[in-house]
């Protein structure tokens, strides 16, 4: 009985560490205007929700590994797999820059319209990458919080997809 409890518990915890990002990442989409306030004068928005989101990966990924068996070699095909979609997260950060990539144009910037692949190629290929790069952690991590993140990512390309430029900051 205890040790189905012990396991509840650290579901739950897993869980939200998953699911921490995305609220964040909801609010500065649909309030920019207020993170760059919170932000204040002298201090890049786009700079701070950096900052933030590193924390906010680094808690989603302590609690995926705290699950994680690691105990064997993963096959080819997953290895494979989680490099492409690293490689698709690079080029993405290498094109749009950190404005371009942690909202900018939502926090008043300028940034310039990419259509280097691979934009045009893929939609959203931010999260085409990390959702390629979780489905081949599936070697080592239970389906459940693999399956959560990509749903996130999911609920965040929709809400990212109905930019309403009204409420830039």
């Amino acid at each position: 009985m205890m040790a189905e409890g012990m396991a509840c518990m650290t579901a739950a915890v897993v869980v939200i560490g998953v699911l921490v990002p995305f609220p964040f990442y909801y609010f500065l989409w649909t309030k920019p205007r207020a993170w760059v306030n919170l932000c204040g004068k002298g201090i890049d928005p786009s700079h701070r929700m950096a900052q933030v989101s590193h924390i906010l990966k680094a808690v989603q990924l302590i609690s995926v590994f705290s699950v994680a068996d690691l105990s064997w070699t993963p096959p080819w095909y997953c290895v494979l797999l989680f490099f492409a979609g690293q490689y698709l997260n690079f080029k993405v950060y290498q094109l749009l820059g950190e404005s371009g990539t942690y909202y900018g144009v939502r926090f008043g910037k300028n940034v310039p319209w990419v259509t280097e692949f691979p934009f045009g190629y893929i939609k959203d290929p931010q999260y085409v990458g990390s959702s390629m790069s979780l489905i081949a952690c599936l070697c080592w991590v239970p389906y459940q919080y693999v399956f959560l993140w990509i749903i996130g990512y999911l609920f965040m390309s929709t809400v990212e997809s109905k930019e309403d430029p009204d409420t830039r900051a």
